[in-house]
């Protein structure tokens, strides 16, 4: 199988901290806002959908520079 180079490590973690992070944090806010409704998880994936694109857009901005910040005070 053939890696993804190391200079895209950055973006592709914010892509998958939008998807599994979002989806995480649409399903708790859809369930503090709702409870579990007859429609719930109908109610739940538009809600995910929905964020989704600005979901992706800021995890994928800051987490770059957040693991550089990181990497700059650990060991």
């Amino acid at each position: 199988m053939r890696k993804i180079p190391k200079k895209y490590s950055g973006v592709l973690m914010g892509v998958l901290f939008g998807l599994f992070g979002g989806l995480i944090m649409s399903f708790a806010i859809t369930w503090l806002n709702l409870g579990f409704v007859d429609n719930f998880f109908q109610k739940w994936i538009v809600s995910y959908l929905g964020q989704l694109p600005l979901g992706m857009v800021i995890a994928s901005v800051l987490t770059p520079p957040i693991k550089k910040f990181v990497d700059s005070i650990s060991e």
